[in-house]
């Protein structure tokens, strides 16, 4: 299991304030705006400007990493998509490590200018016109399709470090986000449906990586959460915490997995790939290979609940077991 995250908002607050010298900055006003995987605080400055000032959990990622994850994101905005621009400090890393007050741990804390906009999840709650949703939708298919094209073309320099949602890193002995077929809370009935999931997902898997190149960096959480519709309309992506090397079908699938109940899902999932289309080959023969990445989705994201207790997500889990085990008997493995 991770290292909780489990200092108080005082705590991180406290946390937040300590890192602002290594980029020579004074705040005007420090807002939490979320605590999930990392803690968010909206740091605004003189004359008005603001940064998202991002607390990285403990043990998720190691500074290498991180580091990475900006030197990817430098990379989509020199190729011409706009993603949010990390602000390296003073010494010149793109992240400082910040000891806690109590002077027991410490954590890892990078800016990335602040982006104005609306959360798209919010956005399609209220629209009423199904073309105006399946219009962003198409948007988001032809941005995941330049991230592909910039990340399938590119050399990655000399250091470059991240994990990988690849077969080891989904159903291998040690997931990338834990062992979804064995968390105790699992009746022995789940642990043998999840654990016969796992091993007919490894052959798939297996199968999929010798017959296709569709696997590179990938953002790998973009759902409409991590959208903003921006104030011209335009839509941009942001949080890359998940980011690492991927097929290009999860990324997909995860921008699909939350809207599936929704009575407009068809004309979105038509819309996306449409976009997606637009700006690179997808064939029918990568397509057959979503429903596999939208199972995926769900199992996976088992064991990141349970992994992640003092942030409430193993509330309805298992809830969330009990409709993973459908759908893997209805997926016939």
């Amino acid at each position: 299991m991770l290292e909780p995250n489990n200092l108080s908002n005082d705590e991180l607050r406290d946390v937040a304030e300590r890192a602002l010298p290594h980029w020579d900055l004074a705040a005007d006003a420090i807002e939490l705006v979320s605590r999930s995987e990392n803690t968010v605080f909206k740091l605004t400055v003189r004359e008005g400007r603001a940064f998202a000032l991002r607390i990285h959990r403990p043990g998720y990622h190691t500074l290498a990493e991180l580091e990475s994850e900006l030197v990817w994101t430098e990379a989509l905005n020199a190729a011409g998509i706009h993603v949010p621009v990390g602000v390296r400090t003073l010494d010149g890393p793109g992240y400082a490590t910040v000891t806690t007050s109590d002077g027991l741990s410490s954590r890892a804390v990078g800016l990335v200018e602040w982006m104005e906009g609306e959360l798209l999840s919010s956005v399609i709650e209220r629209e009423s016109d199904p073309k105006r949703v399946a219009a962003h939708f198409a948007e988001m298919g032809r941005i995941l399709a330049a991230c592909h094209n910039q990340a399938s073309d590119w050399t990655t320099p000399v250091g470059f470090t991240r994990h990988a949602f690849d077969l080891p890193g989904y159903v291998g002995d040690a997931p990338f986000w834990g062992r979804f077929w064995d968390i105790p809370i699992l009746t022995p009935d789940q642990r043998a449906i999840l654990g016969r999931a796992r091993q007919a997902i490894a052959k798939q898997l297996d199968e999929l990586a010798a017959e296709q190149q569709a696997f590179s960096m990938i953002h790998a959480d973009l759902h409409a959460h991590n959208v903003l519709v921006r104030p011209d309309g335009a839509l941009q992506i942001f949080d890359f915490d998940d980011a690492g090397w991927g097929w290009h079908q999860y990324d997909l699938a995860v921008a699909l997995f939350r809207l599936q109940q929704r009575p407009d899902y068809d004309r979105i999932y038509q819309a996306m790939l449409a976009g997606y289309r637009e700006a690179r080959p997808f064939s029918s023969q990568s397509e057959e290979w979503l429903p596999l990445f939208l199972l995926l989705r769900h199992l996976v994201v088992i064991s990141w609940q349970w992994d992640r207790p003092e942030l409430g997500r193993r509330e309805g889990l298992e809830e969330w077991v009990e409709e993973g085990c459908r759908q893997v008997e209805a997926f016939g493995i």
